[in-house]
Protein backbone atom coordinates (compact mmCIF):
# COMPACT_ATOMS: atom_id res chain seq x y z
CA UNK A 1 0.00 0.00 0.00
CA UNK A 2 1.08 3.42 -0.83
CA UNK A 3 0.09 7.35 0.54
CA UNK A 4 -1.67 7.58 -2.28
CA UNK A 5 -4.08 4.66 -1.76
CA UNK A 6 -4.71 5.90 2.55
CA UNK A 7 -8.52 7.09 2.31
CA UNK A 8 -8.86 11.21 3.45
CA UNK A 9 -5.13 11.53 4.11
CA UNK A 10 -4.79 14.34 1.91
CA UNK A 11 -8.16 16.41 4.21
CA UNK A 12 -5.99 14.45 7.43
CA UNK A 13 -3.10 16.75 6.86
CA UNK A 14 -1.98 19.78 8.31
CA UNK A 15 -0.19 22.48 6.65
CA UNK A 16 3.48 21.80 6.42
CA UNK A 17 6.55 23.37 8.83
CA UNK A 18 7.47 26.97 7.76
CA UNK A 19 10.94 26.79 5.91
CA UNK A 20 12.76 28.04 9.26
CA UNK A 21 14.57 26.72 11.73
CA UNK A 22 12.81 25.38 14.74
CA UNK A 23 14.12 24.44 18.48
CA UNK A 24 13.60 20.84 20.28
CA UNK A 25 11.52 22.04 23.33
CA UNK A 26 12.74 20.98 26.34
CA UNK A 27 11.45 21.14 30.18
CA UNK A 28 14.17 23.85 31.36
CA UNK A 29 12.78 26.26 28.95
CA UNK A 30 9.25 25.61 28.91
CA UNK A 31 7.90 28.35 31.22
CA UNK A 32 10.96 30.74 29.63
CA UNK A 33 9.48 30.57 26.17
CA UNK A 34 5.87 31.33 27.26
CA UNK A 35 7.20 34.15 29.17
CA UNK A 36 9.05 35.25 26.02
CA UNK A 37 7.35 34.03 22.77
CA UNK A 38 11.48 33.63 21.01
CA UNK A 39 11.63 34.37 17.73
CA UNK A 40 11.90 30.60 16.54
CA UNK A 41 10.13 28.80 13.65
CA UNK A 42 8.49 26.01 15.18
CA UNK A 43 8.99 23.69 17.73
CA UNK A 44 9.61 19.84 18.04
CA UNK A 45 9.23 17.50 20.83
CA UNK A 46 9.46 13.60 21.41
CA UNK A 47 6.01 11.72 21.13
CA UNK A 48 6.79 9.14 24.33
CA UNK A 49 7.50 12.30 26.71
CA UNK A 50 3.56 13.06 25.90
CA UNK A 51 1.80 9.51 25.86
CA UNK A 52 0.20 10.52 29.34
CA UNK A 53 -3.29 12.07 29.51
CA UNK A 54 -2.05 15.31 31.73
CA UNK A 55 0.48 16.78 33.84
CA UNK A 56 2.67 19.95 33.53
CA UNK A 57 4.14 18.88 29.68
CA UNK A 58 0.71 18.46 28.48
CA UNK A 59 -0.39 22.10 29.80
CA UNK A 60 2.87 23.81 28.43
CA UNK A 61 2.55 21.91 25.15
CA UNK A 62 -0.55 23.15 24.89
CA UNK A 63 -0.43 27.02 25.24
CA UNK A 64 2.85 26.68 23.40
CA UNK A 65 1.30 24.96 20.44
CA UNK A 66 -1.37 27.98 20.44
CA UNK A 67 1.80 30.09 19.76
CA UNK A 68 3.75 27.73 17.38
CA UNK A 69 3.89 24.85 15.15
CA UNK A 70 4.74 21.78 16.02
CA UNK A 71 6.65 18.97 14.80
CA UNK A 72 6.38 15.53 16.56
CA UNK A 73 9.16 13.24 16.80
CA UNK A 74 9.14 9.30 17.91
CA UNK A 75 11.61 7.64 19.06
CA UNK A 76 9.92 3.92 20.48
CA UNK A 77 8.04 2.68 17.55
CA UNK A 78 10.89 0.48 16.54
CA UNK A 79 10.11 0.77 12.56
CA UNK A 80 12.97 -1.32 12.02
CA UNK A 81 12.09 -4.02 14.46
CA UNK A 82 11.70 -7.70 13.63
CA UNK A 83 8.46 -8.30 15.65
CA UNK A 84 4.82 -6.47 14.70
CA UNK A 85 4.49 -2.99 15.83
CA UNK A 86 3.82 -2.55 19.72
CA UNK A 87 -0.13 -1.86 18.62
CA UNK A 88 -0.59 0.37 22.11
CA UNK A 89 2.03 2.51 21.47
CA UNK A 90 0.59 3.21 18.13
CA UNK A 91 -2.89 4.14 19.67
CA UNK A 92 -1.23 6.46 22.01
CA UNK A 93 0.39 8.52 19.11
CA UNK A 94 -2.46 7.87 17.18
CA UNK A 95 -4.40 9.91 20.21
CA UNK A 96 -1.18 12.16 20.67
CA UNK A 97 -1.26 13.45 16.64
CA UNK A 98 -5.22 14.22 16.92
CA UNK A 99 -4.88 16.31 20.43
CA UNK A 100 -1.66 18.47 18.86
CA UNK A 101 -2.66 18.16 15.43
CA UNK A 102 1.24 18.79 14.47
CA UNK A 103 2.04 19.84 11.17
CA UNK A 104 4.59 16.92 10.97
CA UNK A 105 5.61 13.77 12.29
CA UNK A 106 8.95 11.33 11.86
CA UNK A 107 10.50 8.45 13.37
CA UNK A 108 13.49 6.72 13.16
CA UNK A 109 15.26 4.17 10.50
CA UNK A 110 15.74 1.67 13.29
CA UNK A 111 15.05 -0.75 15.90
CA UNK A 112 14.39 -0.82 19.67
CA UNK A 113 12.36 -3.29 21.05
CA UNK A 114 12.43 -7.40 20.73
CA UNK A 115 9.22 -9.11 22.28
CA UNK A 116 7.99 -7.47 25.62
CA UNK A 117 11.90 -5.63 25.95
CA UNK A 118 12.01 -2.10 25.08
CA UNK A 119 15.90 -1.11 24.69
CA UNK A 120 16.55 2.73 25.34
CA UNK A 121 18.24 3.05 22.32
CA UNK A 122 17.98 3.18 18.38
CA UNK A 123 19.94 0.26 17.53
CA UNK A 124 21.17 -0.58 13.23
CA UNK A 125 19.52 -3.06 10.87
CA UNK A 126 21.08 -4.88 8.34
CA UNK A 127 19.65 -3.81 4.83
CA UNK A 128 18.42 -6.98 3.27
CA UNK A 129 15.37 -8.04 0.93
CA UNK A 130 13.54 -9.15 4.20
CA UNK A 131 14.37 -5.89 5.83
CA UNK A 132 12.82 -4.17 3.39
CA UNK A 133 9.72 -5.69 3.27
CA UNK A 134 9.17 -5.75 7.20
CA UNK A 135 10.36 -1.77 7.60
CA UNK A 136 8.07 -0.84 4.08
CA UNK A 137 5.14 -2.52 5.58
CA UNK A 138 5.51 -1.10 9.38
CA UNK A 139 5.35 2.49 7.64
CA UNK A 140 2.66 1.29 5.81
CA UNK A 141 0.91 0.70 9.25
CA UNK A 142 1.80 3.59 10.76
CA UNK A 143 0.57 5.73 7.92
CA UNK A 144 -2.92 4.06 7.44
CA UNK A 145 -3.50 4.16 11.13
CA UNK A 146 -2.29 8.09 11.57
CA UNK A 147 -3.70 8.73 8.12
CA UNK A 148 -0.60 10.98 7.39
CA UNK A 149 2.58 10.88 5.65
CA UNK A 150 5.42 10.22 8.20
CA UNK A 151 8.85 11.35 7.60
CA UNK A 152 11.54 8.49 8.41
CA UNK A 153 15.24 9.61 9.74
CA UNK A 154 17.98 8.61 7.94
CA UNK A 155 20.15 7.00 11.32
CA UNK A 156 23.45 7.41 12.79
CA UNK A 157 25.24 4.19 12.74
CA UNK A 158 28.88 2.62 14.39
CA UNK A 159 28.70 -0.45 11.99
CA UNK A 160 27.85 -2.14 9.66
CA UNK A 161 26.77 -5.88 9.05
CA UNK A 162 28.02 -8.27 6.11
CA UNK A 163 24.99 -9.44 5.68
CA UNK A 164 23.63 -6.51 4.04
CA UNK A 165 23.04 -6.65 0.25
CA UNK A 166 21.47 -2.78 -0.35
CA UNK A 167 23.36 0.24 0.50
CA UNK A 168 21.79 2.55 3.06
CA UNK A 169 20.84 5.24 0.79
CA UNK A 170 19.61 2.23 -1.53
CA UNK A 171 17.46 1.31 1.53
CA UNK A 172 16.00 4.21 1.82
CA UNK A 173 15.44 4.62 -1.58
CA UNK A 174 13.32 2.01 -1.98
CA UNK A 175 11.71 2.49 1.18
CA UNK A 176 10.28 5.97 0.06
CA UNK A 177 9.62 4.96 -3.42
CA UNK A 178 7.86 1.95 -1.37
CA UNK A 179 5.51 3.64 0.94
CA UNK A 180 5.36 7.34 0.21
CA UNK A 181 6.72 8.34 3.10
CA UNK A 182 8.86 11.75 3.33
CA UNK A 183 12.67 11.65 4.58
CA UNK A 184 13.70 13.33 7.74
CA UNK A 185 17.67 14.33 6.59
CA UNK A 186 19.46 14.13 9.61
CA UNK A 187 22.64 16.17 8.26
CA UNK A 188 24.96 15.56 11.53
CA UNK A 189 23.83 11.51 11.02
CA UNK A 190 25.26 11.50 7.57
CA UNK A 191 28.34 13.17 8.74
CA UNK A 192 28.31 10.99 11.45
CA UNK A 193 27.84 8.10 9.79
CA UNK A 194 30.43 8.69 7.00
CA UNK A 195 33.04 9.37 9.08
CA UNK A 196 32.62 6.20 10.99
CA UNK A 197 32.41 4.21 7.72
CA UNK A 198 35.59 5.99 5.98
CA UNK A 199 33.08 7.22 3.65
CA UNK A 200 32.03 10.50 1.72
CA UNK A 201 29.53 12.50 3.10
CA UNK A 202 28.45 14.63 -0.38
CA UNK A 203 28.57 11.31 -2.08
CA UNK A 204 26.01 9.77 0.49
CA UNK A 205 23.67 12.60 0.58
CA UNK A 206 23.69 12.79 -2.97
CA UNK A 207 22.75 9.55 -3.30
CA UNK A 208 19.77 9.98 -1.12
CA UNK A 209 16.08 10.51 -2.49
CA UNK A 210 16.83 14.52 -1.66
CA UNK A 211 13.05 15.24 -3.49
CA UNK A 212 11.42 13.49 -0.43
CA UNK A 213 13.04 16.28 2.25
CA UNK A 214 10.16 17.18 4.61
CA UNK A 215 12.85 18.60 7.27
CA UNK A 216 15.98 18.53 8.38
CA UNK A 217 17.90 17.94 11.83
CA UNK A 218 21.38 19.74 13.33
CA UNK A 219 22.77 18.46 16.34
CA UNK A 220 26.37 18.04 17.67
CA UNK A 221 28.11 15.02 18.04
CA UNK A 222 31.11 13.78 20.58
CA UNK A 223 34.54 12.11 19.77
CA UNK A 224 36.15 9.59 20.51
CA UNK A 225 38.63 6.30 18.89
CA UNK A 226 38.13 3.03 18.32
CA UNK A 227 39.54 -0.25 19.21
CA UNK A 228 42.09 0.30 16.21
CA UNK A 229 42.40 4.02 17.09
CA UNK A 230 40.79 5.58 14.38
CA UNK A 231 38.14 8.46 14.43
CA UNK A 232 35.31 7.57 16.15
CA UNK A 233 31.95 10.02 15.98
CA UNK A 234 29.29 9.33 18.75
CA UNK A 235 25.58 11.25 17.85
CA UNK A 236 25.17 12.19 21.44
CA UNK A 237 23.03 15.75 20.68
CA UNK A 238 25.25 17.56 23.42
CA UNK A 239 27.59 19.84 21.93
CA UNK A 240 27.18 22.53 19.22
CA UNK A 241 26.91 22.16 15.80
CA UNK A 242 30.49 21.26 13.95
CA UNK A 243 31.68 23.88 11.41
CA UNK A 244 31.98 20.36 9.41
CA UNK A 245 28.27 19.73 9.70
CA UNK A 246 27.63 23.12 9.05
CA UNK A 247 28.95 23.15 6.12
CA UNK A 248 27.40 19.72 5.07
CA UNK A 249 24.07 21.87 5.66
CA UNK A 250 24.37 24.54 3.57
CA UNK A 251 25.38 22.17 0.67
CA UNK A 252 21.92 19.92 1.26
CA UNK A 253 20.56 23.44 1.39
CA UNK A 254 21.54 24.15 -2.10
CA UNK A 255 20.36 20.47 -3.75
CA UNK A 256 16.77 20.82 -1.59
CA UNK A 257 16.20 24.13 -1.40
CA UNK A 258 14.89 25.83 2.32
CA UNK A 259 13.71 22.97 3.95
CA UNK A 260 12.47 23.74 7.87
CA UNK A 261 15.45 22.94 9.94
CA UNK A 262 15.13 21.42 13.89
CA UNK A 263 18.45 22.12 16.33
CA UNK A 264 18.61 19.35 18.25
CA UNK A 265 20.15 19.42 21.87
CA UNK A 266 19.49 16.53 24.21
CA UNK A 267 21.89 16.74 26.55
CA UNK A 268 24.20 18.95 28.12
CA UNK A 269 21.42 21.55 27.58
CA UNK A 270 22.28 25.13 27.60
CA UNK A 271 20.15 28.24 28.53
CA UNK A 272 17.46 28.82 25.63
CA UNK A 273 19.36 32.13 24.47
CA UNK A 274 22.53 29.78 23.50
CA UNK A 275 20.51 27.74 21.48
CA UNK A 276 18.60 30.90 19.98
CA UNK A 277 22.19 31.80 18.47
CA UNK A 278 21.94 28.42 16.33
CA UNK A 279 18.58 28.83 15.45
CA UNK A 280 19.20 32.13 13.93
CA UNK A 281 22.41 30.62 12.36
CA UNK A 282 20.18 28.42 10.69
CA UNK A 283 17.81 30.82 9.40
CA UNK A 284 20.67 33.00 8.10
CA UNK A 285 21.52 29.44 5.67
CA UNK A 286 17.94 29.15 4.96
CA UNK A 287 17.22 32.86 4.08
CA UNK A 288 20.55 32.87 1.73
CA UNK A 289 19.86 29.76 0.08
CA UNK A 290 15.72 31.02 -0.41
CA UNK A 291 17.42 34.69 -2.04
CA UNK A 292 19.51 32.45 -4.36
CA UNK A 293 16.69 30.11 -5.90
Amino acid sequence: MTLSSLPNVAQAQAPGLPRRAGLGLKSEHLAEVLATLPDIGFFEVHAENYMVAGGPFHHYLGLIREQYPLSLHGVGLSIGGEGPLNQDHLARLAVLIERYQPQSFSEHLAWSSHGPVFLNDLLPLAYDDAALKRVCEHIDQVQTTLKRRMLLENPSTYLQFQRSTLDETDFISEVIRRTGCGLLLDVNNVYVSCINHQQDPLAYLDALPLHAVGEIHLAGFAEDSDSLGDRLLIDDHGAPIDNAVWHLYQQALQRVGPVATLIERDNDVPALHVLQAEVQQADQHLLAVAVHS
